[in-house]
């Protein structure tokens, strides 16, 4: 008769957030195993995003993201160069193209200081000396902003598990989560698993799994398609290093922007629109009841009512190509529609109140403390690769009461 295993932490999710989250349990000498129904590591949004390495200058201070993302910048340069991943601290820019830009950049100055993040404010020609080829009236450089490789720092991360004795168990998902006096049982469709406490970072999926632990998540995951057009040959010589417009503080998205990635290949993006279905990476991937139940959400008809005109702009520039490129050019006027091809797409996984706010900052929330205890990540979209390290420590911290050091 064989034995249900069992670990001291199950962590449910091969993203880099659940990997985080087991190296640092791992590093205690407790017992880990992570458990993700794809086949491979880091399948959705770690894999499928910017590869930017972002500096924190975005988020308000005191806010998770704000501590969490400057110390993973540095961190996660620090990891690159341990393990020889390929990486560049390259800088980016912000640039503002209108007046009504600069009192938002201004903020993002502020927000870059009380952060601890090192900015320069530019004129026009001051920001021509880091990318020629730029368009506007002023920009911030902020010279800790690098790119890597966000799929080969997790399947980094998972080596590490597994070579200080955790496990990685790739293609079974999780069905049901079942709390109990002192431990948890996770059933999978490959069998139960035993955890004394369990993380879940389910990404697209988190709601979901909060939902099948007997949890009330208070949101929902609404997922965004955010997507990428390539630059042709010529175009790309177009960008140096990275350049991203002011963003609108309405939204968490940081709007298009220009990236040279660190396989030289440039591509602008992403925009955001509705995806059809959780992991809807096209317009020809539909669910009818995943789309149903994210158009029926009071929180998904909220931000409809508010901001149709937004939406649409998004659906246009998806489905047109002169629309896309309209938005290019306010930065990089050279830009042409031959000179962009698709480039694949993420989906963001966007946890939403009933009242229609979109959450902006990281969100855990516990079932339990200790023994037979659940602790869910119920909101970790951008820069939440970025901050991955911390963020797993963070979490060790609030399942243990430890406190680990950076590696």
């Amino acid at each position: 008769m064989s034995t249900t295993p069992k670990y001291d932490v199950v962590v449910v999710g091969g993203g880099i957030v659940g990997l985080a989250t087991a190296h640092a349990v791992v590093r205690t000498g407790r017992s880990v195993a992570v458990v993700e129904r794809e086949p491979q590591l880091a399948n959705h949004q770690t894999g499928n995003n910017s590869n930017v390495i972002h500096s924190g200058l975005y988020y308000a201070p005191g806010e998770l993201k704000a501590r969490l993302a400057v110390a993973g910048c540095a961190e996660t340069v620090a990891f690159c160069r341990e393990h020889d991943l390929p990486h560049d601290v390259c800088g980016k820019l912000v640039v503002a193209t209108h007046d009504d830009e600069l009192p938002r950049m201004a903020e993002l100055e502020r927000r870059g200081r009380a952060n601890g993040v090192e900015t320069h404010r530019l004129d026009a020609e001051g920001m021509r000396d880091h990318e020629p080829n730029v368009r506007g009236i002023a920009a911030l450089w902020v010279p800790s902003t690098g790119i890597c490789d966000y799929r080969a720092v997790a399947e980094k991360i998972g080596e590490l598990i597994v070579k200080e004795g955790g496990e990685v168990h790739l293609g079974r998902a999780v069905t049901r989560i079942v709390r109990r006096p002192d431990d948890v049982v996770v059933r999978t469709d490959g069998g139960d698993l035993l955890g004394t406490q369990v993380v879940v970072c389910g990404g697209l999926r988190c709601d979901e799994l909060a939902k099948a632990s007997g949890a009330d998540p208070g949101v929902r995951i609404i997922p965004f398609r955010g997507e990428y057009s390539g630059f042709t040959e010529d175009a790309a010589q177009l960008v140096k290093g990275l350049i991203y417009p002011v963003p609108d503080p309405a939204f968490p998205f940081l709007g298009v922007h220009a990236t040279r990635g660190i396989d030289g290949h440039v591509h602008a993006g992403p925009n955001a629109v509705l995806a059809l279905a959780r992991e809807g990476y096209s317009w020809g991937t539909i669910k009818p009841k995943e789309l149903l139940g994210s158009l029926a959400y009071p929180g998904m008809l909220r931000i409809a009512k508010q901001h149709w005109r937004y939406g649409l702009g998004e659906v246009h520039r998806s489905l047109s190509k002169k629309a896309m490129v309209k938005q290019i050019q306010r930065m990089l006027p050279d830009v042409r529609a031959e000179h962009l091809v698709p480039a694949g797409a993420g989906v963001r996984a966007q946890a939403v109140k009933a009242d229609g706010t979109l959450v902006d900052d990281f969100l855990f929330v516990d079932q339990g403390t200790g023994r037979g205890s659940v602790l869910h990540v119920l909101n970790a979209p951008s820069p939440a690769a970025t901050a991955a390290l911390p963020i797993g420590r963070e979490i060790l911290h609030r399942l243990t009461g430890e406190t680990l050091g950076a590696l």
